[in-house]
């Protein structure tokens, strides 16, 4: 029998990806809003700020021609790290011997550049390891994958908030910023140690050129209704970018119950990624995307009546739901893809995927953060009740991810078009 030498490089691979979460968990949501609080940039920019890891993704077309016809391996590892280095440097900005200006100016390149690199590779990235695993099982692993990130996020998330609370009950939040980014540090190093470590598939490379690529990609009607979900999804969670000041200000919650919703989250996420995958491998990743955005259409609603006066019992609700949801989108939307593209061309196709999600995403939150400063700006009421700009917010994601729903029921058959 012939023995997996791949078997290894997908274990690095979940421990590869727990990393890369936990990372994210300090650069995202709130721990970003508590940095650009402590550099006075106003809440809708910090929405915005947020929402760069969509614009990174524009940048992804770059992965082909960085990566057409060289293995992936080197580039993802030189790339990844920096990127996350640059992470790390966010959190020595408050340092800096500058001015208030030329502070936000810097943290704002930072944070960009970091989101762009970071998107550069995940194309490659994704392409190299889930050619490790086996088609029938992809569904399974991915489930796998993100339960270990979650388990171990919600530890990391719940220990990181208490320690940011303690300095900051302390009056003392730089030492907070400097706790994590030593963290970060170390992670970068760790997290550079599963890519070193992990095998690469060898490719055969066709001689076709990038564009005739994109061509023969865009006259693919099968690929345009797919492509056109990740587009949509990206337009339709708009509002889950403003929620990080939502939280931490209007809402008035602590880092640690934040934490405690986290954790909350993964359990969420965990228990239902599983059952989720089990589902998309015997029916389809299709009919696995279409619950999970009904239930994501149902948490958005729930954020809508969510308020200062309930926020502990009706975040959480949302809080749930929405983990529920995501605990299918994102491989749904990488499956739809890869079963449906040629080998030689999936590359191409999660970068284009990731590109045009990421412009249309990025957009959207531009339009969004002038709706969010007039409704923040003018105090609206209904009903004796003051209404917040994310809970329009919220509003206008449920009525786009209906949308969508409607979209993908219309337009995308469950039976793929290719397994190769």
């Amino acid at each position: 029998m012939q023995r997996d030498v791949y078997k290894t490089s997908r274990v690095l691979y979940i421990i590869e990806a727990a990393l890369e979460y936990f990372i994210s968990i300090l650069v995202g949501g709130a721990y970003l809003a508590k940095l650009t609080a402590e550099l006075g940039i106003p809440d809708s920019i910090t929405g915005i700020l947020s929402s760069l890891v969509t614009l990174g993704c524009s940048f992804q077309l770059l992965a082909i021609l960085l990566f057409h016809k060289r293995r992936a391996k080197l580039g993802v590892l030189f790339l990844h790290t920096l990127n996350q280095l640059f992470f790390t440097l966010i959190y020595v900005v408050p340092f800096f011997p500058l001015g208030k200006t030329a502070k936000i100016v810097v943290f704002i390149v930072l944070l960009l550049l970091a989101h762009i690199l970071n998107n550069i590779v995940q194309s490659p990235k994704i392409n190299w390891f889930m050619s490790l695993i086996d088609n029938a099982k992809r569904g399974r692993f991915t489930a796998n994958k993100e339960i270990i990130s979650l388990i171990g996020g919600m530890l990391f998330s719940l220990a990181a908030g208490a320690m940011m609370d303690h300095y900051q009950d302390k009056g003392d939040i730089r030492t907070a910023f400097i706790i994590c980014g030593i963290a970060l540090f170390v992670l970068t190093v760790l997290h550079s140690c599963t890519l070193l470590f992990s095998r690469e598939k060898p490719q055969e490379w066709k001689e076709e050129k990038m564009l005739r690529s994109v061509a023969d990609l865009l006259r693919d009607k099968e690929f345009i209704k797919v492509l056109l979900i990740p587009i949509l999804w990206g337009v339709s969670h708009c509002a889950t970018y403003f929620y990080g000041t939502y939280q931490t200000k209007e809402l008035g919650f602590s880092m640690t119950f934040i934490s405690v919703l986290s954790i909350m989250y993964a359990i969420s996420r965990s228990l239902f990624s599983r059952p989720l995958g089990r589902f998309a491998d015997k029916h389809s990743f299709a009919k696995m995307l279409n619950i999970c955005y009904a239930v994501a259409a149902v948490a958005f609603l729930v954020n809508t009546f969510t308020h200062p006066t309930n926020g502990r019992i009706l975040y959480p609700i949302y809080y749930v739901l929405y983990a529920i949801s995501m605990a299918g989108i994102n491989s749904s939307e990488i499956n739809l893809i890869y079963e449906r593209v040629a080998p030689s061309q999936r590359m191409l196709a999660f970068a284009l995927k990731n590109t045009l999600a990421g412009l249309a995403g990025f957009a959207t939150t531009l339009l969004s953060s002038l709706l969010f400063d007039y409704i923040q700006s003018n105090n609206f009421v209904l009903f004796g009740v003051q209404i917040y700009a994310q809970q329009v917010m919220s509003l206008i994601s449920a009525v786009l991810t209906v949308g969508t729903i409607v979209y993908l029921n219309l337009m995308v058959k469950s039976k793929p078009k290719c397994e190769t």
